[in-house]
């Protein structure tokens, strides 16, 4: 009777038929116990929580034109779903090296290949940056194949602990790895406000800059404190309250969207990032390596796209994509997190 009790207390209660709390979804974050109810989820058009559907896989594939033998990089882990996809295409001859800079999804998403079938005979993977790709050739040589998917990754952005979301309450932190640098809580106790506004501006292009960062920083200065998502959200809607009222709600939102996309962007460095990466790109691809790069976000894509115009001109690129690839209708309809999405790829001379 006592074993039975604990058994039944460990159970998760929710209110409702449905869970709504990241935590209670203990299906959805169970898919290999739950695969009928993941699959349910995704035939909605959601994403399923701790979850993550990979975009483009086979313009991807099809473009990296992958043969077993070769030698690959995931730059990007993730939830693995390229990274699985990839390794298909090896049949079990060469090797493919995986990045990904969040300690804690890589642990689970290695763990999560082992199980498949994916050890370390086939599958190296390294808690790194990919602005570090540089460290990884020593180990692996060159590269035939290489694919970096720019996109947060669908677990993260979910998982209210993380605080890439304004949707749920949870620490303002944004940290891709939220184990080095400082959480975007920090970065908002000691920003200028002309700092702010010329982040929010450059990072994504928000219209109400001036005005959210007045704002933020006003409240910060009166030593308000500004640490967590829901706080945020509430210090942006209460500074655009001067909107019409059939239009507030949905400018809100976008402008919540925006900020913490340029939160997001600015403490984890990513075109800094990014910058260093398309640099040593080339000196880490063997000669007619192909590289796939999906991007999320219009700088990035920019960026992107002279790196491999500049390149070509210089004869470092044999061939560039000369528009972008996107995704199609139907992979958009099932996966809205596919719209932004645009891939961009090169192959060295």
């Amino acid at each position: 009777m006592e074993n039975q009790e604990k058994e039944h207390k460990r159970r998760v209660r929710y209110k409702g038929a449905h869970p709504r709390n990241y935590n209670e979804k203990y299906k959805e974050l169970q898919p290999e116990k739950y695969g009928d109810t993941v699959a349910k989820v995704i035939q909605k058009g959601n994403t399923p929580a701790g979850m993550h559907i990979p975009i483009c896989v086979k313009e991807i594939m099809d473009f990296l034109k992958i043969k077993p033998g070769q030698t690959g990089l995931d730059a990007t882990l993730g939830y693995g779903g390229h990274t699985q996809e990839m390794l298909k295409c090896l049949e079990g001859r060469g090797h493919l090296f995986a990045l990904d800079v969040d300690p804690i999804e890589i642990a689970k998403t290695t763990e999560r290949l082992a199980n498949l079938g994916y050890g370390s005979e086939i599958l190296t993977t390294k808690n790194l940056n990919f602005a570090n790709v540089d460290e990884v050739t020593s180990e692996a040589g060159l590269f035939d194949f290489v694919l970096a998917d720019l996109g947060v990754s669908s677990m993260q952005i979910d998982n209210p602990n993380r605080g890439f979301s304004f949707k749920k309450e949870g620490p303002l932190d944004l940290r891709l790895n939220p184990e080095k640098g400082i959480s975007a809580a920090q970065r908002l106790k000691t920003i200028s406000q002309r700092e702010l506004e010329g982040m929010l501006f450059e990072n994504s292009d928000e219209p109400y800059a001036e005005i959210i960062s007045k704002a933020i920083v006003s409240r910060t200065e009166r030593g308000e404190d500004i640490s967590t998502t829901t706080k945020l959200q509430q210090v942006i809607g209460d500074a655009l309250q001067f909107l019409p009222a059939d239009e507030r709600k949905e400018v809100i939102k976008k402008s919540c969207q925006r900020t913490f996309q340029a939160l997001r962007i600015d403490v984890n460095n990513e075109f800094e990032v990014l910058f260093e990466f398309l640099e040593k790109l080339p000196n880490v691809l063997a000669k007619g390596g192909r590289v796939a790069i999906l991007t999320f976000h219009s700088g990035e894509d920019r960026m992107v796209k002279k790196s491999f115009k500049r390149l070509l001109q210089d004869g470092v690129y044999r061939e560039v994509s000369t528009e972008v690839i996107r995704p199609s209708a139907e992979e958009c309809n099932r996966n809205s997190r596919a719209r932004s999405a645009k891939m961009r790829w090169a192959i060295k001379a």
